[in-house]
């Protein structure tokens, strides 16, 4: 789809440009670390510009010795940066909108430098926008990591209305993305104390038990503090047997081997399996007995950083049989519940002894299982441990719906901020000027009226 046709229907008196007949595209130069000082020239990199919008109206993040500028490019008063890198698609073509004057930019900007008389911060806003995102994210380059560069970002269309419906519109985004930014830090603080709450929750009941009354020790272990004098404190290795599962990609010769599903670091969520793809390993009927899954056993996956181990789930028996890999462990629960295994190792105590043991590569964090074998875990009666188990599952529900109600008001609030740009920026909005005539920029009859959103454009914009 073309880009035009992207942007849709738009005012009559508005005209569609690639960016290349609205100024020129420069990709910056320069982005050695050893230049990069506490404080001296401003610089704006890709990673400022996606997740800020680069609004160094006060502060840089990034400084550039006083002796090295010229080697990087300048951005100059009206210029629009892109982030010409990213980690997703999304990312790259980022632009910018408020800059502190007299940055400079790297090689993972290119920087769109109009050369007719066009509102930066509407540029900033269009080449955001819906219509022109899509048309970015053809352009993007890479597999693991993306690129776009000045020849594909110049194809980018985008509707321009006259100067001072930019400046017009430009105002108006700033004050509105203001207030929906702001609305959308309160909830994302309010999703922050619903994490610390559910965390502190757990961290309470898993040591200190039901009992505001009950008699507590030392148990020993510093970072675990007080339990109830009646619990005992046991090494995991006295509380469930440890399987290793299944090293995958092995080279078995010519022995005799059998297709058998299993559940790898990508099936793992917090909390459950994802079964939307279960692949399968041949391996000799010999190797499964250390890997074979059963009903009640406690999955602990590797992978990711470091403050994601602890993260597991209890195996249903959905799959029989059904193998695991050797990073995703299997804790066969013996003086614990199940329940009350996978609570200890998601909590804060068990992540923190985690980190303290885990190995970090590229893409993934491992703990060796003589080190989990070691885990402390505090054991109460059972009849406890199902109490307390109990309790935590109807708090934590009551918290993670909150949590969801929040989250998903956060999502529309984004919609709502991304659905307003695209309609203002392709012309579905009525700019109101002075005299009060709207009729020249009213979007068509056949639009939602819910995007007809009036504008009040300050004399001389």
């Amino acid at each position: 789809m073309s880009g035009a046709a992207l942007i849709g229907k738009m005012p009559s008196h508005w005209s569609v440009k690639p960016l290349r007949l609205i100024g020129r595209l420069l990709k910056g130069t320069g982005g050695s670390k050893v230049d990069v000082v506490e404080d001296g020239v401003p610089c704006v990199s890709y990673g400022d510009i996606y997740t800020t919008r680069n609004n160094f109206t006060e502060r840089a993040r990034t400084y550039l010795t006083e002796k090295r500028p010229q080697d990087y490019t300048p951005i100059e008063y009206g210029d629009v940066p892109f982030a010409a890198s990213g980690e997703t698609i999304e990312e790259v073509g980022k632009s910018a909108v408020n800059l502190l004057h007299g940055a400079r930019c790297g090689g993972d900007v290119v920087i769109l430098r109009p050369t007719e008389p066009a509102a930066a911060r509407f540029l900033g806003y269009a080449t955001d926008a819906v219509p022109a995102a899509g048309q970015k994210s053809l352009a993007g380059r890479g597999t693991t990591f993306k690129h776009a560069y000045p020849d594909e970002l110049r194809e980018v269309v985008v509707a321009i209305p006259p100067l001072n419906e930019q400046q017009a519109i430009a105002d108006y985004f700033d004050r509105e993305t203001a207030r929906i930014d702001s609305l959308i830090a309160a909830k994302e603080r309010v999703l922050g104390f619903l994490v610390e709450k559910r965390r502190a929750l757990i961290a309470r009941a898993v040591t200190h038990g039901l009992d505001a009354k009950v008699m507590i020790r030392d148990c020993g272990v510093p970072w675990l503090g007080e339990i109830p004098e009646h619990w005992s404190l046991k090494r995991l290795k006295f509380a469930a047997r440890v399987q290793t599962g299944i090293a995958i990609g092995k080279d078995y010769g010519r022995q005799a081997t059998t297709e058998f599903p299993y559940v790898r670091v990508a099936n793992g969520q917090d909390g459950f399996i994802d079964f939307s793809e279960v692949k399968t390993v041949a391996v000799p009927e010999c190797e499964t007995a250390f890997a074979t899954l059963r009903r009640g056993d406690v999955l602990i996956y590797e992978g990711g950083d470091a403050d994601k181990l602890g993260r597991g789930a209890i195996w249903d028996g959905s799959i029989t049989p059904c193998l695991h890999q050797n990073h995703v462990f299997a804790l066969r629960p013996m003086l614990v519940m199940s329940e009350w295994l996978l609570t200890w190792t998601g909590s804060v105590f068990a992540k923190a002894y985690f980190e303290t043991r885990a190995k970090q590569s590229t893409n993934l964090a491992s703990i060796a299982s003589t080190n989990l074998l070691e885990l402390p875990i505090v054991v109460p009666p059972d009849g406890e441990q199902r109490s307390i188990v109990d309790h935590i599952a109807g708090a934590t529900a009551k918290i993670d719906a909150v949590r969801a109600t929040t989250e998903r008001t956060v999502a529309l609030l984004r919609e709502r901020r991304a659905a307003l740009i695209a309609a203002a920026v392709t012309g579905h909005v009525a700019v109101v000027t002075p005299g009060g005539t709207t009729e020249s920029n009213v979007a068509s009859a056949e639009l939602d009226s819910t995007n007809e959103v009036a504008i009040n454009c300050r004399q001389g914009g």
